[in-house]
């Protein structure tokens, strides 16, 4: 049985979540502020996916999303009566997989859920192994982490170090998406200088070097306000 996390200041609608999500055959946990939430994950590694409101007591939802991607793959969809769409720019930034505004139906919730579930699943299958080697292999794209080698359809392209470390770091977080300023703080590190807007530069490059048609990209592709993702 899969287990949910809800991460929900209000009861009535926390009950309500816990309702749907129970009668659809799911575990379900409730808590009630930000670090709440994170205790429960911290003490228990049992959850699958975690529904987490933005507006919280005691640590914001985007301070939770923020943390708990530090450590964890896991889906994490904001549910949120903020439709305004620097919201879920900034969600999916973050590493949202999905943004779920207030009111919603049962069926669409539920949905979401299972789809979400359903996904992480056959990427665990499918790259499960494969992301703890030092290959990662997608599509004809063969990236050496040991040796910092890029091979596309058979022959070697030449990768500057902050090119290698960003595809990997994509490639390694497939389909999520994230804006430049994450991706400058995780592959350039806090302390670095310069700013976000070289993440664009190098982006342009890699695809350069590894499609067949960098204005058409099919390995790593731009979300329009919300920034990149590894596409798998």
């Amino acid at each position: 049985m899969k287990r949910i996390l809800i991460v929900e200041d209000d009861p009535s609608i926390a009950n309500l979540l816990k309702d749907y999500l129970e009668l659809s055959g799911y575990a379900v946990t409730i808590a009630e502020s930000g670090p709440e939430g994170l205790t429960a994950l911290e003490e228990s590694d049992a959850h699958d996916l975690v529904l987490l409101d933005i507006m919280l007591p005691g640590m914001g939802g985007f301070d939770v999303l923020k943390t708990i991607r530090e450590k964890s793959d896991m889906p994490v969809l904001l549910v949120s009566a903020r439709a305004e769409e620097i919201y879920k720019v900034n969600g999916f930034g973050l590493g949202a997989d999905d943004y779920i505004t207030k009111p919603f139906s049962s069926g669409e919730l539920v949905a979401r859920v299972n789809a979400h579930l359903n996904k992480y699943e056959r990427m665990k299958e499918r790259f499960g192994k494969e992301w703890e080697s030092s290959k990662l292999v997608v599509r004809g794209l063969e990236v050496h982490k040991d040796s910092r080698r890029v091979i596309v359809s058979g022959k070697e392209v030449a990768l500057a170090q902050k090119e290698f470390d960003l595809l990997t770091f994509l490639l390694q977080h497939a389909n999520r998406v994230f804006d430049k300023e994450t991706l400058f703080e995780r592959v350039w590190g806090m302390d670095a200088l310069g700013d976000a807007s070289t993440v664009t530069v190098h982006i342009a490059k890699i695809r350069e070097k590894i499609e067949d048609n960098p204005s058409k990209p099919q390995y790593i592709g731009t979300v329009w306000g919300s920034g990149y993702r590894f596409i798998v």
